[in-house]
C-alpha cells in the first residue's frame, strides 16, 4: 500500500471546509492511487468524535478521489472536525495502517442559518393571516429573529413589508379582505440573515353579508343599505388611491426597498455619546466576580497597564484561558473611562474574526478587562517568526478571516482607524481575529505615530491620504489599511516603507508611488493592493468585495501561481521610474485580461493591435477610448492593472510604483 498523502492545508470558510495534499512519497509501485476522505465531528479539543453522518456534502466526491483536493460542505457551525485523508491502491485492503492517512483537526466558522422550509396558516380572518413555520434545518448557531416579508400577490413585490418575531409564529394584521398575499420568511443568527423561504400564498376571508331584518323594520334595511353603499366608496376610494400611489417614481421605491433590506442590521453605538460613560459599559459588558479569574502571568505591557494570561471559570461552564487587561493604580477618571470603552466597543461585536469580549471587572481593583485567549499573538510577530513557512493559499486564508471581521464591522458603521497586523491576533488554529478598539485616544507613546496638521497622533504608514490630511476616517480610509495588512502579511511581517521616514511616506504616496509586491507574491494578490490605495475612496473596494475577490482566489488556486517571478525583497530606494522591460512572468494579454475580469476586452485589443504586455503598459485613457472600452469604471480597472505590471518590473529594480 502507499505511505500517506503529504503537506495537508486546510482553509475554512464559514461552514465548508476546502482541503488540499500532496501525493505519498510512496505509492506502493502500482499505479491505480486514489484518496478517502474520513469526517468525524468531536468535541471539544478533539474528543468524543462520531461519523459526519449523511448531510455533509463532498465535491467532487468523498471515495475513490484522483485529484489532491477536496470541498466538504454543510457541516455544522461552530464545531469541531477531524479530516482524515487515506491513500489508498488496490492492495490496501490487504493491509490497511495508519501510515497511509493524514489528518487535520479544524474549527467551523459561525454561519448564516439555512432557508425556512415551511410556512403554514394556522388562522384566516378578513384582516388577519396566522402564521407559524418550522426552525431551519441548519440554524448554525442560536436563531435571534425571524423576519416576516409580505405583500400583495397582485402589487409589485418591492412594496413588501417586514414583521420581526423572536418566536416561530406571528400574526400578520391590517390585510385587506379577499386578498392573496404572498409570505416568505428568514432567520437570523450573530452571523447574519439566511435566505428567505420559497414564496407561500394565502387569500384572506371575504366579508361577511349584512344580517338583515324581515323586511317590515324598513330603517333597519335602509341603515344597512347605505352602510354597504359607503362601504363599498371606501374600498373603491381606497384601491384607486393605492394604484395611484403604486405610480410613485422609481427612486421613492428603491429608498423604501433600501430601508427594508437594512432592517435588523445592529449599528454600532459609541459609547463616547453616553453622559455616564458607566451605563455602556454595563450594556454591553458583562460584569464578572474577580473570584472567576485566575492571573498566571504577565504577556504583555498595555498602554492602561499589564497584559496577562490567565484562566476563567463561570459557574456551571468549563474552565478557559483568557487574555487580561489591567488597569494600573493611580488612574484617573478618564484613564478608567478610556479603558472601559474599549470594552463598550468590543461587546457590541460577534463575529468569528472579531477578539470575543468575555466581560470585566468594575467592582474591585485592579479593573479589568477579560477576552479570549490568542496563543500565537500579533500577526505581525508571528509571521516575521515563521517566514516563509506557509502557502499561499493559507496565507489568502488569513487575509480573508481579516477581510470577513472588517466587513463585519463596517456592516455595523464601526470605522476601525488603526487596522494593522500588529493589531491582529491569531489563536492555535491560525484564525485571525481584528482587536485593539482603543483608537479614540490619542496615541501619545505610539511610535508608530506622527504629528499631522490637526494635532493628532496617527500610525501613518498604515493611513489613507484623506485621513492624514483631513483626519476623515471612513470604512474606505480602513480599507487603505487593509491593502497595507495585505502586503504585510505577503512580506511576512515586513515594516511598511521600510526605514522611510513618516514625512518621506506621506510626500511618496502624494506623488503617486505604492508599495511594490513582496517576492513570490502572486499578481491577482498585489492588484488588490493597489485597488485598496486608490487615491479616491470611492474607487476603493468595499469590504464584501473584498471577500469575495479572495473566496474566487480560494476556490481557483492557479490564479495565486502567476507571480512577478523570482526576485529579491526590494531596497527602500525611492527613484524616478523608469522605461520597464516586462518579464515573460506577465503572460499574453488576453490572459492578463482574463486575470482581471476584462476578457470581454480581448478583441478590442488584438483589432488595435496591443498583442504584447510591452505595449499594453504604454496605453493611455484615450487609447482606452479610441479601442471601444467606453466605461470609465473599465477604464480605470484596466488602467490600474498596467500599474500593476509596471510595479513588476519596479521591484525588480528595488523601487516603489508610481501608479
Amino acid at each position: 500500500p502507499p505511505t500517506a498523502p503529504l503537506h495537508l492545508i486546510s482553509n475554512v470558510n464559514e461552514t465548508s471546509v476546502n482541503l488540499e495534499w500532496s501525493t505519498p512519497l510512496s505509492s506502493g509501485g502500482r499505479q491505480d492511487l486514489s484518496y478517502n476522505v474520513v469526517c468525524k465531528r468531536c468535541g471539544p479539543e478533539g474528543t468524543r468524535c462520531q461519523p459526519c453522518g449523511n448531510g455533509v456534502h463532498f465535491s467532487p466526491q468523498q471515495l475513490s478521489l484522483r485529484a489532491t483536493k477536496v470541498s466538504i460542505n454543510d457541516l455544522q457551525a461552530h464545531t469541531n472536525y477531524t479530516f482524515e485523508i487515506w491513500a489508498v491502491n488496490g492492495v490496501s485492503q490487504q493491509s490497511p495502517g495508519p501510515e497511509q492517512a493524514v489528518s487535520v483537526t479544524v474549527t467551523t466558522n459561525q454561519a448564516a442559518p439555512s432557508p425556512v422550509n415551511s410556512i403554514q396558516a394556522k388562522d384566516i380572518t378578513r384582516h388577519t393571516i396566522s402564521l407559524a413555520w418550522q426552525q431551519p434545518e441548519k440554524a448554525n448557531g442560536v436563531i435571534l429573529e425571524y423576519e416576516v416579508k409580505y405583500y400583495e400577490k397582485d402589487q409589485n413585490e418591492r412594496s413588501y413589508r417586514i414583521i420581526k418575531t423572536s418566536s416561530r409564529n406571528t400574526d400578520i394584521k391590517g390585510l385587506t379582505p379577499l386578498t392573496s398575499y404572498v409570505f416568505h420568511v428568514r432567520a437570523r443568527t450573530a452571523a447574519g440573515y439566511g435566505e428567505f423561504s420559497a414564496p407561500f400564498e394565502f387569500m384572506t376571508n371575504s366579508v361577511p353579508a349584512p344580517i338583515i331584518g324581515d323586511g317590515t323594520n324598513s330603517t333597519v334595511l335602509l341603515v344597512s343599505v347605505v352602510g354597504s353603499v359607503v362601504l363599498l366608496l371606501i374600498l373603491i376610494s381606497a384601491f384607486v388611491i393605492s394604484r395611484r400611489r403604486s405610480k410613485y417614481s422609481k427612486a421613492k421605491q428603491d429608498a423604501d426597498e433600501e430601508k427594508h433590506l437594512h432592517q435588523g442590521v445592529r449599528i454600532y453605538v459609541d459609547p463616547f455619546t453616553y453622559e455616564d460613560p458607566n451605563q455602556a459599559v454595563r450594556q454591553f459588558a458583562k460584569e464578572i466576580d474577580a473570584s472567576c479569574i485566575k492571573i498566571e502571568k504577565v504577556i504583555g505591557i498595555g498602554e492602561f497597564g499589564e497584559v496577562c494570561s490567565g484562566r476563567l471559570k463561570m459557574p456551571g461552564k468549563r474552565e478557559i484561558c483568557v487574555a487580561i487587561k489591567t488597569l494600573k493604580a493611580g488612574y484617573t477618571d478618564k484613564q478608567r473611562r478610556d479603558f472601559l470603552s474599549e470594552a463598550s466597543i468590543m461587546g457590541q461585536f460577534d463575529h468569528p474574526n472579531i477578539i470575543h469580549l468575555e466581560g470585566v471587572v468594575t467592582k474591585c481593583k485592579p479593573v479589568m478587562i477579560i477576552t479570549e485567549y490568542m496563543e500565537n499573538g500579533s500577526l505581525d510577530a508571528f509571521l516575521r517568526k515563521n517566514d516563509g513557512r506557509f502557502t499561499v493559499i493559507q496565507l489568502v486564508g488569513i487575509l480573508r478571516g481579516i477581510a470577513s471581521g472588517m466587513k463585519y464591522l463596517s456592516d455595523m458603521s464601526y470605522v476601525h482607524r488603526d487596522l494593522a497586523a500588529r493589531n491582529i491576533l491569531v489563536n492555535s488554529n491560525l484564525v485571525c481575529k481584528v482587536s485593539d478598539f482603543g483608537m479614540s485616544r490619542v496615541l501619545e507613546d505610539d511610535p508608530e505615530a506622527a504629528y499631522t496638521t490637526r494635532g493628532g497622533k496617527i500610525p501613518i504608514r498604515w493611513t489613507a491620504p484623506e485621513a492624514i490630511a483631513y483626519r476623515k476616517f471612513t470604512s474606505a480610509s480602513d480599507v487603505w489599511s487593509y491593502g497595507i495588512v495585505m502586503w504585510e502579511v505577503m512580506s511576512y511581517g515586513e515594516r511598511p516603507y521600510w526605514d522611510m521616514s513618516n514625512q518621506d511616506v506621506i510626500k511618496a504616496i502624494d506623488e503617486g508611488y505604492r508599495l511594490p509586491p513582496p517576492m513570490d507574491c502572486p499578481v491577482a494578490l498585489h492588484q488588490l493592493m493597489l485597488d485598496c490605495w486608490q487615491r479616491e475612496r470611492g474607487d476603493r473596494p468595499k469590504f464584501g468585495q473584498i471577500v469575495n475577490m479572495l473566496d474566487k482566489l480560494i476556490r481557483n488556486p492557479n490564479s495565486l501561481k502567476r507571480t512577478g517571478g523570482e526576485t529579491t525583497r526590494p531596497s527602500t530606494t525611492l527613484l524616478e521610474p523608469v522605461s520597464p522591460e516586462l518579464s515573460s512572468a506577465l503572460g499574453s494579454v488576453e490572459d492578463w485580461l482574463q486575470a482581471i475580469g476584462m476578457e470581454r476586452y480581448s478583441d478590442n485589443f488584438t483589432a488595435a493591435g496591443y498583442t504584447s504586455p510591452e505595449a499594453v503598459v504604454h496605453m493611455t485613457q484615450e487609447d482606452m477610448g479610441r479601442i471601444g472600452i467606453s466605461s470609465a469604471a473599465h477604464q480605470n480597472k484596466i488602467l490600474t492593472s498596467v500599474q500593476g505590471m509596471l510595479s513588476q518590473m519596479q521591484q525588480i529594480q528595488g523601487r516603489m510604483v508610481p501608479v
